[in-house]
């Protein structure tokens, strides 16, 4: 009994140290491999991020650099992150239960695909420099380049080739 609970307990620490560990996980570098991982869109749809078969991460941290993106985005048409096996990812972490109601219904009106990222483990993992969105080249998962894409004054183009 005694060495049951002991067991037990051990589990429980090394579970909570595995998480923890994940949490505060480094972001992204070059020569990195992404994990996959599970989220959903502005439809609600889910997500599943198959890191082999994808090109371009987009990744906006902030609510005002992503609306100057998602307008970019939006007059490029809907099949253009899809043609480019691009993913784009809003960081919706944190962001409070009244501004929900108002962004996610606006993000919903967007003809391309937003990936909602609310999970600080997941979001931490991408680098991210202020007014920018963080551009993370793949091939066969891994990270080839970290680029830093401002949708106020750049064409996204030039980051996806």
């Amino acid at each position: 009994m005694k060495l049951n609970l002991i067991n037990r307990a051990f589990l429980m620490f090394l579970a909570t140290g595995l998480t923890l560990s994940h949490a505060w996980a480094a972001p992204y570098a070059k020569g990195d491999k992404v994990e996959a991982f599970r989220a959903e869109d502005q439809h609600g749809n889910a997500f599943d991020l198959q890191p082999e078969s994808t090109h371009y991460l987009l990744v906006s941290h902030d609510m005002e650099t992503g609306k100057k993106a998602n307008s970019i985005l939006t007059n490029l048409g809907k099949d253009y992150l899809t043609s480019n096996k691009s993913i784009y990812i809003a960081n919706i972490y944190g962001m409070p239960g009244i501004g929900r109601m108002f962004a996610i219904p606006k993000m919903r009106k967007y003809t391309h695909r937003i990936i909602l990222a609310d999970d600080e483990a997941l979001i931490s993992r991408f680098p991210a420099q202020a007014g920018k969105v963080t551009v993370l080249t793949l091939i066969k998962g891994e990270v080839q380049s970290i680029r830093y894409w401002d949708p106020t004054t750049e064409a996204v183009d030039g980051y996806l080739k």
